[in-house]
């Protein structure tokens, strides 16, 4: 092996909740960018799309378990992963209720469910491990343009909306917080990938995985390097928010 083989560096991204749908085809994806990846499961014995995919890697996809409603899990997580660093940590975290019922109508339980798997959860995750992530990496999460409020012009799925909201305006005082740091330099991105045939996003949305996830990880990896933080669409295209 030459000195340059050696000191090349693999970038390696960390996808949670990466067991089947976006997050597993955004493991891939990366995969077959050159890069390492580690993606989180969150039930511990079932055999998932995700370990297929890691046993198919060559050593260069690892499988780790998170349940990120359970905050000692992600410090666990922390512990298992500090002798790494990371270029890129992507939280992939998404749940809904019957879209057709109004807020008034919502169930106290539904609404916490929602509102903590989609913005609370992801934040938890992302305060705990952004050390991790080297000072010119990535962090960024699952949004969706139905928690930009200027879009909203049909209403339903409200508490979905409201929990994007959410996750949008929290990512963004994490990401003010961060600039405050002398030498800042990471990229922060909440990524809107529309409307995909996924378990959550339902049989007769228009576009498959494999037809969005490319993009979508083409737009992260285009966006390292560029401090702040950005709104995006999958063809790279910013959000109003």
């Amino acid at each position: 092996m030459s000195s340059h083989d050696a000191d090349r560096h693999t970038p390696t991204a960390l996808i949670i909740g990466a067991s089947r749908g976006l997050g597993h085809a955004m493991a891939a994806a990366f995969l077959d960018r050159g890069w390492n990846v580690i993606g989180t499961v969150r039930n511990t014995t079932a055999r998932t799309p995700l370990h297929d995919l890691a046993d198919r890697s060559d050593g260069r996809v690892s499988v780790e378990h998170l349940d990120i409603n359970e905050p000692a899990q992600s410090a666990a997580l922390r512990e298992r992963l500090a002798p790494r660093e990371l270029d890129v940590l992507f939280v992939n975290a998404g749940t809904t209720n019957n879209e057709q019922t109004p807020i008034g109508a919502v169930p106290t339980a539904d609404f916490v469910e929602v509102m903590v798997t989609n913005a609370l959860s992801p934040m938890r995750v992302i305060e705990t491990l952004e050390d991790l992530v080297s000072p010119t990496g990535l962090i960024g999460a699952m949004s969706s343009g139905q928690g930009s409020i200027t879009n909203n012009a049909t209403g339903m799925r409200e508490v979905y909306r409201g929990s994007k909201a959410a996750l949008n305006m929290f990512l963004r005082s994490f990401a003010a917080r961060q600039a405050q740091q002398a030498g800042s330099k990471r990229a922060f991105v909440l990524m809107a990938p529309g409307w995909i045939r996924t378990a959550l996003g339902g049989p007769d949305a228009p576009f498959t995985i494999d037809e969005a996830v490319p993009q979508v990880v083409d737009v992260l990896l285009s966006r390292l390097g560029t401090p702040g933080l950005a709104y995006l669409d999958r063809w790279g295209r910013t959000v109003p928010w």
